[in-house]
């Protein structure tokens, strides 16, 4: 079963912690079959003064969702995230999600297959759309191109190349 995963970081060398991920679930038995370029974006749902970077990959896996995401959530704690009790969101040194099964659903008390926001966050939709434009949203129906292109967040997302870490490009400010 192809899974889509969302990786993120604002935190301790964001590209570096991204690059430790996607080693870290090749190891647990997640390898990417493929990824999508790094981009980066500002903090979404709270400030920061940090830049997140994000990238997507599609995992090919036997496993269940809910064991997918036991594996996520120990690599998450093993590189240092501690997600908080208390509601809202804060910076992270990485973060794991998965975003979408093709045309399938999944739902359980921990975890809402395909992410119940995905079609509200651009950062998550343009790295998206870039791997798999075409997988439809089964809830939606519509594909992640279409959801892209209908997204209400028109927050900056741009390819990694274009990061100046002497400042922010004149979008962000």
């Amino acid at each position: 079963m192809e899974y889509l995963i969302l990786a993120g970081s604002n935190l301790n060398n964001p590209t570096e912690r991204l690059a430790e991920a996607v080693r870290r679930c090749s190891e647990a038995g997640l390898p990417p079959v493929r990824s999508s370029a790094l981009y980066f974006s500002p903090s979404w749902g709270f400030e920061s003064p940090y830049i997140f970077f994000n990238q997507a990959h599609v995992v090919d896996s036997g496993l269940a969702p809910p064991e997918v995401l036991k594996i996520l959530l120990q690599i998450e704690l093993e590189m240092g995230r501690h997600r908080l009790r208390q509601a809202g969101y804060q910076d992270r040194t990485i973060d794991l999600d998965i975003l979408m099964l093709p045309e399938k659903t999944f739902r359980n008390a921990h975890l809402e297959i395909p992410h119940p926001r995905l079609h509200l966050r651009r950062f998550a939709l343009v790295p998206a759309a870039e791997l798999a434009p075409h997988w439809r949203h089964p809830v939606l129906n519509r594909t992640l191109a279409e959801l892209l292109q209908q997204c209400p967040d028109q927050g900056p997302v741009k390819p990694w190349q274009a990061f100046k870490p002497s400042g922010l490009p004149p979008s962000f400010l």
